[in-house]
């Protein structure tokens, strides 16, 4: 048990590395806090220190989660699900101890979760997400409709047999929990899709018309 312990809390420090932050700092001399939208993940890092840092933001905020949820197999711990350890680093990326609890959306780090215990869901996923991101030049959008067919994904999946050979209740409740968190910490983003003002990617096809690019 006190293993346990142990790696559940090595896994929330993973996900606290707050990448996009020290990566601004230690690179850029500046604090990514203070610009774009405020925000330390993926999208605001290519927005505000380009795409070299941004790729290396997602790269790191992937493959923590995707370390946690692998830590009971590299410690041959048993007696708790690997989705656990990925909650954990998906907590402590949203909520990070080493920058005063205030992190990232929970996207990317919830994918490298999925990649280390459920990888075709994952690349499925991934999938849609890339096919969205061309066709409507939106991070946010893409992020919120892939959280969306992740909780209906993990609720009817299983009963068909695509993906998943059986229902694991568990896997399913933190799927629906991550998944509404996501759309959830993507709230501000929604009401700009509404009135057509939300930032884009500067490739795509926009399909949605909306009126500010960045």
């Amino acid at each position: 048990m006190l293993e346990i312990i142990l790696l559940l809390c090595i896994a929330y420090l993973l996900g606290s590395i707050p990448s996009g932050l020290w990566i601004g700092q230690a690179f850029f001399n500046m604090n990514i806090r203070e610009h774009g939208s405020g925000n330390t993940g993926t999208t605001n890092t290519f927005r505000i220190l380009g795409p070299k840092a941004g790729t290396a933001v997602f790269a790191i905020d992937f493959f923590k989660g995707t370390l946690a949820a692998l830590l009971p197999l590299l410690f041959q711990v048993e007696g708790i699900s690997p989705i656990v350890f990925g909650l954990m680093a998906v907590l402590g990326h949203t909520f990070p101890i080493f920058a005063q609890f205030k992190g990232g959306k929970a996207v990317a780090t919830s994918a490298g979760m999925l990649m280390g215990v459920a990888p075709a869901f994952c690349i499925f996923l991934l999938l849609i997400f890339a096919s969205s991101l061309y066709l409507t030049s939106m991070v946010s959008f893409s992020s919120v409709l892939a959280a969306g067919i992740a909780i209906l994904g993990a609720l009817l999946f299983p009963a068909i047999g695509f993906l998943f050979n059986g229902y694991d209740w568990l896997f399913t409740l933190i799927i629906i929990f991550l998944g509404s968190f996501v759309i959830i910490r993507h709230r501000e983003n929604i009401e700009r899709i509404q009135r057509k003002e939300e930032n884009l990617v500067p490739f795509g096809l926009n399909l949605t018309k909306q009126k500010k690019r960045v």
